[in-house]
């Protein structure tokens, strides 16, 4: 086969290089065909009109092995070629501007495929439930999970934000013990009863875990949180949660930043020398010029199924959730309860702001309006509620009948409606707070007895005075440290303000 250059005829080897690449641009190139080369192909010389013709040769476009630049001769013996070396760079520069705008494309569409499965990941809705392991048997404290720190029970603290959170589609507290059950219900929580294989002192939360999603198969995420945390927010738990249904990470656990120079422990009775284990003794920091260490404070630990069913809590794609020193409080250890109680009041969650309080009158005043004359601290806790925004309507019986002759004088006392109850004291609430479009959560109910016992648990925040029954102090969120008569309208008031200012929901 031949092609013309003027008087000159070249000829186009018919076992040219397997790997030459052709150029991209269109008008450099046109086919022809004949019986026995069905496809011929013309290369055009940009500084010259001379042509070489290639048969069959491969598809445009296509990038080679050996990477022959543009326009090389392809007759055999090789022939001096008529580009110059200008031509060839600049054809290689647009093979390698060509390359770079594939790899663009098809890193841009890599990346459409990731925020596809992202989106698909979140509209496919995942059931997230927050576990709370209690079991009986503590050796430092006994029953420590449900005795009362600041009139609360230890893992009221704790179900209170994880309900409040509203992220759970479940909230479950695994015990062994039937008291915990009591008091796990009366917060708003379901029971897992574990069985005696995971109830041992050496049993690990691991196992405790796995034993719950044998039995909880729909759950897909579980958010282990301790009881012994009691300043946990709903606000934490919210944020950590987001890592992994919007982030896609396998497991987020919080973490606290310490200032603390560790050391390395030694044997006093050898010849051994302590040594600093993060930092430098001769080139010791400010606090301010060091920015500490994370470490774990064992608030809440989120996993997904998958991971735990491989053994392990942490791992897969992990990440830690950072909370604020005053919220990483832990009373695991032999703390002072009372200290512990003076940072949890400060510190603590205390549930949705109050904006109305029922009051059971002769419960919580015991002789009504003579308690409310004897002690003026009921009667001031009270203006000071109303004075904050919160309602309060006092509530009497029909079988009371000394409570309904003072009715009268106890609403011009205190400034409070009065109100009738029949023997489903339910209804009649529930009718007042639908007219006040509020709910159950928004709601304070201060009762004595176990006629209450139902309402204390449906109340957002509910309190007895200190010489209640036992079956109604089991329901109650708070338990006063006064009794009925002797200001505990008051002590109730005063854990209301104490916590106020601090919720963060």
């Amino acid at each position: 086969m031949l092609a013309k250059r003027g008087s000159d005829v070249r000829f186009a080897h018919a076992g040219y290089r397997s790997g030459f690449r052709y150029g991209s641009g269109s008008d450099n190139r046109c086919r022809l065909g004949t019986a026995k080369y069905p496809r011929m192909h013309f290369v055009q010389n940009s500084t010259a009109d001379s042509r070489h013709i290639v048969p069959n040769p491969p598809p445009l476009g296509g990038v080679r092995a050996c990477g022959v630049p543009i326009g090389f001769p392809v007759a055999t013996p090789p022939q001096k070629s008529v580009f110059n070396h200008r031509t060839s760079l600049m054809s290689a520069k647009r093979r390698h501007d060509d390359d770079e705008v594939d790899r663009a494309a098809s890193s841009n569409m890599k990346q459409k495929k990731r925020q596809v499965a992202a989106s698909s990941n979140k509209n496919q809705k995942r059931h997230v439930a927050a576990l709370i392991l209690a079991r009986g048997g503590s050796k430092g404290i006994p029953l420590k999970n449900i005795k009362p720190l600041a009139g609360v029970p230890l893992i009221g603290w704790v179900l209170r934000a994880a309900v409040d959170s509203e992220v759970f589609d479940s909230v479950w507290v695994s015990t062994d013990h039937a008291e915990i059950k009591k008091v796990a219900e009366a917060w708003g929580a379901q029971v897992h009863q574990r069985s005696p294989e995971v109830s041992r002192d050496s049993t690990s939360s691991l196992e405790t875990i796995q034993e719950f999603l044998k039995y909880h198969n729909e759950v897909d995420i579980v958010c282990n949180i301790q009881a012994t945390s009691p300043c946990l927010h709903p606000f934490d738990v919210r944020e950590a949660l987001k890592k992994i249904t919007e982030d896609g990470y396998d497991s987020v656990f919080s973490v606290v930043r310490r200032h603390q120079f560790r050391w390395k422990e030694v044997d006093e009775l050898s010849d051994e020398k302590t040594k600093a284990l993060n930092l430098d003794p001769a080139n010791r920091p400010r606090r301010q010029d060091w920015p500490g260490e994370l470490c774990e404070n064992g608030s809440f630990y989120f996993t997904t199924k998958d991971l735990i069913n491989t053994g392990h809590l942490q791992g897969g794609k992990s990440i830690y959730y950072e909370m604020l020193p005053e919220f990483s409080v832990d009373i695991d250890g032999d703390i002072d309860w009372p200290v512990a109680e003076q940072r949890v009041l400060r510190y603590g969650y205390p549930g949705k702001v109050v904006r109305l309080l029922f009051c059971n009158v002769s419960a919580c005043l015991a002789e009504g309006i003579n308690a409310l004359s004897s002690n003026t601290r009921n009667t001031s806790a009270i203006h000071m509620l109303q004075e904050k925004q919160v309602e309060v309507i006092l509530l009497t019986s029909s079988n009371d009948a000394v409570a309904q002759s003072l009715a009268d004088k106890l609403q011009k006392r205190t400034g409070c409606q009065v109100m009738k109850v029949g023997k489903k004291p339910q209804n009649n609430l529930e009718e007042v707070m639908k007219n006040k479009s509020l709910d159950w959560k928004h709601v304070a109910f201060m009762g004595f007895d176990q006629a209450d016992e139902k309402l204390l648990k449906l109340a957002g925040l509910s309190a007895v005075p200190g010489d209640a029954p036992e079956l109604a102090s089991k329901a109650a969120k708070y338990i006063c440290h006064l009794s009925r008569g002797s200001g505990a309208v008051w002590d109730f008031a005063e854990h209301i303000f104490l916590h106020k200012p601090m919720a963060k929901p």
